[in-house]
């Protein structure tokens, strides 16, 4: 007789995931199988953006004639900073005295509109004010490719994520008709098609994006109400939670095995993680659950506990490194210290 097995210890009992929204759609495989002909493939792009968004066919195909194909685009996509640099290199590109200063003197600038809905939504104003500094430098650096050649090389001459980019593409018809004052063929944005201060896809410009100011119009290019109160709902709609902490410093207890959580999601309760040998520092905040970060910093291994509110940084970009740097930053912003205190 084979003996029962014994029971998981409670610690080890993984919490709930995050609730997040439900998926954003992405195209067919007739879209975006390169085995297939380019010019069927846009007869089926064309088919995909007409059924699911009501888009008019005439418009959509005089459109995507004026899109170009840009090598550089798929270049750059194939080497994303947090995909190439250590966390050592890849910090200083965020947390150096030009971005901190530059945050504290936007959000001096701005801060009765910041303040006011950090107070609606919980999230708070260094944390907006520091994914716009990460994103776009304070609005300086928004993107010079056109976003309709963006996503079209990523649709048709990006097989890896070309289901994605083909999706956003036909969402980018979406938009227009619901904001007509945005002109297709004018749009820049980056390299991947993100618009705006806050580098709106968009899809999540669509979803997501909020007017701010009651003028009828969702302006996430530069009015700031509109970019403040849509970056403040992109957290909000992912889970992020009212006064609750972000991330803690942990240590690593001595012989403590390595341990890479399949996913970012704050699973793990602190008691598990201390079990396994990783618990926060003193003077750490704490939070139900976590997940485990092990970077490579300039004195060697750092050790984080990512709690909900990082979570939902990454849903925002999904390198933990990219999360970090935001939290850091806006911890700067509002602290007025410097990047090596951190």
């Amino acid at each position: 007789m084979t003996p029962p097995a014994t029971p998981k210890p409670a610690a080890d009992a993984l919490l709930p995931k995050v609730p997040q929204p439900p998926e954003r759609p992405v195209a067919p495989t007739s879209v975006t199988d390169p085995a297939i002909p380019l010019a069927q493939r846009i007869d089926a792009f064309v088919d995909y953006t007409v059924n699911t968004y009501q888009a008019d066919p005439a418009v959509v195909r005089a459109t995507l004639a004026q899109a170009q194909h840009q090598q550089k685009i798929v270049d750059a996509m194939s080497r994303p900073a947090e995909a190439v640099r250590p966390w050592r290199d890849y910090r200083p590109i965020f947390l150096n005295p030009a971005r901190i200063e530059g945050g504290r003197a936007f959000y001096a600038a701005n801060r009765e509109a910041l303040d006011r809905v950090a107070a609606q939504t919980g999230v708070p104003a260094e944390y907006i004010v520091a994914i716009i500094g990460v994103e776009t430098s304070y609005g300086k650096i928004s993107g010079n490719y056109r976003v309709l050649d963006a996503l079209y090389t990523l649709a048709f001459g990006y097989p890896k994520r070309a289901p994605f980019f083909a999706g956003e593409l036909a969402q980018l018809f979406a938009l227009a008709k619901q904001e007509p004052q945005l002109d297709i063929l004018a749009l820049k944005g980056s390299y991947a098609g993100a618009m705006g201060m806050g580098q709106f896809m968009p899809s999540s410009y669509r979803l997501w994006g909020k007017d701010g100011d009651g003028d009828g119009q969702r302006d996430l290019l530069t009015h700031l109400p509109d970019v403040f109160a849509s970056i403040a709902n992109y957290f909000v709609v992912h889970g992020w939670q009212r006064d609750a902490p972000v991330v803690a410093r942990a240590s690593r207890d001595a012989g403590a095995a390595d341990f890479k959580p399949e996913s970012l999601d704050p699973v793990y309760p602190l008691a598990a993680l201390a079990a396994r040998g990783y618990r926060p520092q003193a003077g750490q905040p704490t939070a139900e659950g976590a997940t485990l970060l092990s970077l490579d910093g300039d004195a060697g291994k750092e050790y984080w506990l990512g709690y909900r509110n990082f979570y939902v940084i990454t849903r925002y970009n999904r390198s933990p490194m990219y999360a970090l740097s935001v939290h850091q930053l806006a911890q700067a912003i509002r602290d007025g210290g410097t990047a090596e205190a951190l």
